[in-house]
This record gives structure tokens, sequence and C-alpha cells, in this order.
């Protein structure tokens, strides 16, 4: 009697994931022993990529200003000028929009590197150079202040001159010779200023083509995915995508602004109240307040220092000032602006920071707050997912005093307090 085979796609299926897992196992162990070919390898393609790389960036950071333009100034503008000819009227809107958008970008590059840059140089520089007289008239003052103390002005005055030494190193050895580079680079340096320009023009137009018809590279992108994954599973995917996006675009724009307007009014309150190197302060205080919780102190601290060492009083006016900026940035500007971008509270804020901080310094800093919202609210609707499939309590609330969970009922039983507890 013959007897026929039976083919069961599940030991297909349980085949295909094998070979796959073998596979990758292999893929892996090969990785490790060539890591620093991979690397290398990854390194070149970055750096021949890095043109584009800089398109997508610009195209993302300007992406908001350029749908702000059209929709608010441009957009009604066009469709009036030519009310019978719609379409005509959408693609000046939007052209127009792009443009504004890169010039007002070349702009803010232009000015940094031209008029700020150079200013902090010299401010810098005169710092350097007149350290010994600042710290000689600091360490007099500092003498006369604590006449009746003899151990606690041979404590300060030691202080003072090592401070000023690691300052002194710090401006000679780092700040220096970098805005140094960029200045000789942007003015004699061919070599760097040839591949600035390129990547920077390149960027522009990488970032022109997909400003200008992001409607059809998103479009092509959803195509591409609605083939690859089910429906259910790319729907999850955009609603993850676009949840990503918001908090990093309303991150990353809100915090670049509220810290030029922080900078800003600190220049022209230090300008009003003749504060030295007004605008070497202003500009680390604007740039450090883009990171949260630590950017304050971080900024307040080497701003103060500089200008204690100009005057002791003024040093004192410029904390209490700064004190009260960052009262007026975060309880009104900062939440004006950000809104509730950041839904976590400040020790996951704190826990972010440092760790960014830790794996990969100033843009750890500056991206861990919004890389981590995203992990903790992904991480969060999971939980609150499998807790609803389980039909058990979903607010935090429930969970306080909680003693158990009856599992015939699902209903919680909380722990009972001594009498007395608040």
């Amino acid at each position: 009697m013959r007897r026929y085979f039976h083919w069961d796609k599940k030991y297909l299926y349980w085949g295909i994931t094998a070979f796959c897992v073998i596979a990758c196992a292999i893929l892996f162990f090969m990785a490790l022993n060539y890591i620093g070919l991979v690397s290398d390898a990854l390194g070149t393609l970055i750096k021949i990529l890095s043109p584009f790389i800089w398109g997508l960036v610009i195209a993302y950071l300007l992406n908001p200003l350029v749908a702000l333009l059209q929709r608010r100034a441009l957009g009604p503008v066009c469709a009036r000028i030519f009310a019978k000819r719609a379409s005509k009227g959408s693609g000046l809107a939007r052209g127009l929009s792009v443009v504004l958008a890169e010039i007002f970008m070349l702009a803010l590059i232009t000015g940094l590197f031209f008029l700020i840059i150079p200013q902090m140089y010299s401010s810098i520089e005169t710092i350097v150079i007149n350290s010994p007289t600042y710290i000689e008239s600091l360490t007099t003052w500092a003498t006369q202040l604590l006449t009746d103390y003899p151990e606690i002005r041979n404590y300060v005055t030691q202080t003072i001159g090592d401070v000023n030494t690691d300052i002194v190193t710090w401006l000679q050895s780092t700040v220096l010779p970098t805005l140094g580079s960029v200045l000789s680079n942007v003015g004699t340096g061919v070599r760097y200023v040839v591949v600035g320009v390129y990547n920077l023009v390149i960027g522009i137009i990488v970032s022109i083509y997909i400003l200008g018809n992001i409607e059809g590279f998103s479009a092509s992108a959803k195509r591409l995915l609605y083939s690859v994954m089910s429906v259910e599973a790319a729907k999850r995917f955009l609603d993850a995508l676009r949840f990503t996006d918001r908090t990093f675009i309303g991150f990353l724009t809100g915090k670049l602004l509220d810290s030029a307007i922080i900078g800003l009014i600190c220049y022209i309150t230090c300008a009003l109240l003749d504060m030295p190197y007004a605008l070497l302060v202003s500009v680390i205080i604007g740039v450090t307040n883009i990171i949260p919780f630590f950017g304050p102190l971080l900024g307040a601290i080497p701003s103060g220092i500089i200008i204690l060492m100009v005057d002791p009083l003024k040093c004192l006016i410029f904390v209490i000032f700064v004190v009260l900026l960052q009262q007026l940035d975060g309880n009104f500007i900062g939440p004006k602006i950000l809104g509730s971008t950041v839904g976590i509270n400040g020790f996951w804020v704190m826990f972010s920071i440092i760790l960014g901080a830790g794996l990969f310094s100033f843009w750890g800093m500056l991206l861990g707050v919004p890389v981590f919202v995203v992990i903790y609210t992904f991480i969060k609707e999971g939980v609150d997912k499998r807790l609803r499939r389980s039909e058990l309590p979903v607010s935090p609330e429930d969970y306080i005093d909680l003693e158990y969970i009856d599992p015939i009922t699902l209903q919680p039983v909380r722990s009972e307090r001594e009498d007395g507890a608040d």
C-alpha cells in the first residue's frame, strides 16, 4: 500500500526560522571577529554620505518652518493670486517657503561664524592676557574682605590661584585652539573650506529636494512599508514614528527657541548692567540652556567665574540675575514654548541626561531626554496593554499601598495602615 507524504507548512516555517537564527548567529560571530573592518567600512560609508545626512538633518529641522510659512503666510497669498489655478499657487507657496527657510538658516550660520565667534575669540583672548591682573585684583579684594579671618583668607587666596590656573590652562589648551582652528579653517584652510562648502552646498540641495516634494517621499516610504508589513503592523509603526517625530521636533525646536530667547534676554540685561564680556557670557548661558535640568548650572558657573575675575560685585549681581532668569524660564517661557513635550518627572529627566552624557557626551545630554521620553512612553503603553489584556487595573493610583491583587476577583487588596500613620 502506497503512503503519501502530507506536507505541513508549520515545518517549513520552523525550518526557515531555524535557518534565519543560525545565519544571524554566524553573521554576529563574524561581525565580532571583524568589528574593526566593519567599523572602518561604516565610517567610510558615513563620510561619503555625510552631505546627504546633513541634507536630511537640515530638511528635518526646517520642515516645521516651511510648513508654518506655507500655511500662515505664503499659502493664502498665492491662493488669492492664483485663484483659478490652485495647484500652481500651492507649488509656488511651497517653493517660496523652502527658499525663505534656507535663507534664514544661512543667515544664522553666517551670523554665527562672522559675528559671534570672532567676538568670542577676542573676549577669551583678552581674559587669558589679563588674567594675572584680574586674579591680583580678586585676591586683593578677598584679602581685604577676610582680614579678620586669616585661615579662611589663606584658603580662599589659594583656591583663587588654583582656579585661575585651571581656567587659564583650559582656555589656552582647549577653547582658544578650537575657536582659532574654526576661524583659520574658515579664513585660510583651503581643504577644510572646500570640504565644508561641498557638504553644505550638497546638503542644502538635498534638503531643497526633500522639502519641495516631502509628500512624494513620504508616499514612497509608506508604499514600501505596506508592501513588507501587514496593515496592522504598518499602522502601529507609523503611529510610533509620528509620536517619535512629534517628541523630537517639539523638544529640539522648543529648546532652541527657548535658549535663543534666554540668551538674548541675558545679553540685553548684561549690556544694560555694563557686565564685562556680555556677549561671551550670554552665549554660554544660551548654549548651556539647551541642556535640560543641568544646563542653567553648567552655564552659570563659568560665566560667574569670568565676571568674578573682573568685578566681584557685578558677579554677585549677575548670579542674582541668572537665578531670576532661570525662574522666569522654568515657570513661564519654557512651559509656554515646550508645552507637554517632556511628559516625565524630574527624576527621569536627570537619569536620562546623566546616562546620555556618560554614553554620548554633549549630544547625549542634548538628545537623552527626548530619546528617553520615546522609550518610556512605548514601555508604558506596552505595560498598559498587557494589564488591560489581563483585565487588571491600569491606573498607577490603583497600585498605591497595594498588598496584592485577588486572583479570583482581580481587584486590588490594599494594605491596612497603622493608626496614626500619615
